[in-house]
């Protein structure tokens, strides 16, 4: 590549570093993520993950644009290469863009870090524990047989899971709905598990007080997305209506989103996804930020590997971190197409009383295996939510 002569002021004038970005590829792979592959000149390579479910299409074409700014940039610039990123393409931030630039981002942190020998997360001020607390998934998009699926993950060594608390409901549904929600979750805390309860944004005020009151006495780890991120003043008022913990971050991709959320002391535990919210930089910056309001930070993750190594570095080197959503036999995921199915070092997310011992490994820690991913990618996945009506023909949340 041709470089257009520097100028005076260009404070890398007088030397320039001999290693540049060379090649930022886009590779969709099963069940619905986006890997990033970012190689240098010197032949350094990093994976990131830019997985934004249900619109890989439109990350792509973002990535494709990104170059033009990023091919002959220094890889150890990584501030900077956010920076160019987010800020001169004059339309910023969003789930798309953001979701672009933690592909890269990520990729730039792990290349980095191999290039030193070290894991990433020293290059963050060192860890603060030595395991990180984590929980997994049960009961589906439409909950079923959650006592069974809860007793299975604590067999696999899990302390902790996640459901979602109902299926599709109504702007103002029969309370039939909010008995059968309460009951599920009953079910689940009897095996002596805790839970989070994610509702998905499938929830509108008239019947969030309701759904609140009737899990409050079930003592759940948190309430996620009672209601959408779009009304940041709703999430306040339930806020001082119950004692539940109030979770929400996933549709949220930067610091400005979740300012409103801190600033009017509504959320209690900030869930950025690390594949949607800029990347490690970026969820850095959200999770110093939530500690200045004293509210924790769990990053949301039901998505593929590379992502979820990111959130455990982050996590080690976090003080606010409370705990680590993995999709370890997701509902989202076939068997050929579950976490660690692309990935040489399965045991990297070895599960033990709870948690996952912090990575070790150089980078970001995470041994992809290139010629799987490259066979899956030839035929990208076009994964689609499913569209959910009510009994009237009426969208409802997915």
């Amino acid at each position: 590549m041709t470089r257009a002569p520097q100028s005076s002021h260009d404070p890398g004038a007088s030397a320039l570093p001999a290693d540049r970005i060379v090649q930022i590829e886009a590779l969709p792979v099963l069940p619905r993520w986006l890997f990033v592959r970012v190689e240098t000149a010197q032949g350094a390579v990093g994976w990131g993950e830019a997985t934004l479910e249900g619109h890989v299409e439109a990350v792509t074409g973002a990535l494709d644009a990104m170059r033009d700014r990023l091919i002959g940039h220094d890889p150890d610039r990584i501030e900077d290469a956010w920076q160019l990123c987010h800020r001169l393409g004059f339309y910023r931030g969003g789930p798309v863009l953001l979701s672009a630039i933690a592909g890269v981002d990520q990729a730039l942190w792990d290349i980095k870090a191999r290039k030193l020998g070290v894991p990433v997360y020293q290059l963050l001020g060192g860890r603060v524990r030595d395991r990180i607390p984590v929980y997994a998934w049960i009961g589906g998009d439409r909950p079923a047989d959650v006592a069974e699926a809860a007793r299975a993950r604590i067999a696999q060594g899990f302390t902790a899971v996640k459901m979602n608390g109902t299926e599709d409901i109504g702007w103002l549904d029969s309370p039939r709905a909010v008995d059968a929600l309460a009951a599920r979750i009953g079910e689940v805390r009897a095996t002596g598990i805790d839970v989070g309860v994610d509702f998905h944004g499938r929830v509108h005020q008239p019947m969030a007080r309701t759904i609140l009151r009737a899990i409050e006495p079930l003592g759940p780890l948190f309430a996620e997305e009672i209601v959408l991120g779009d009304n940041p003043d709703v999430f306040a008022r339930l806020a001082g209506f119950s004692s539940v913990p109030l979770a929400l971050g996933e549709r949220l991709y930067s610091r400005w989103d979740f300012r409103p959320f801190f600033e009017s002391g509504a959320l209690d535990i900030a869930q950025p996804d690390l594949a949607h919210a800029g990347g490690l930089s970026e969820g850095r910056r959200i999770a110093a930020m939530a500690e200045t309001y004293d509210v924790a930070f769990a990053p949301h993750c039901p998505i593929g590997p590379i992502a979820l190594a990111a959130c455990l570095h982050l996590a080690a080197a976090t003080p606010n971190f409370v705990i680590q959503e993995v999709s370890m036999g997701i509902h989202y995921n076939a068997a050929s197409a579950d976490l660690t199915a692309l990935m040489r070092n399965p045991e990297l997310f070895a599960i033990e009383r709870g948690s996952i011992a912090v990575p070790e490994r150089p980078g970001l820690g995470v041994e992809i295996d290139e010629a799987a991913v490259r066979a899956m990618a030839a035929t990208p996945h076009r994964w689609r939510n499913p569209a959910w009506r009510g009994p009237h023909g009426e969208l409802r949340e997915w």
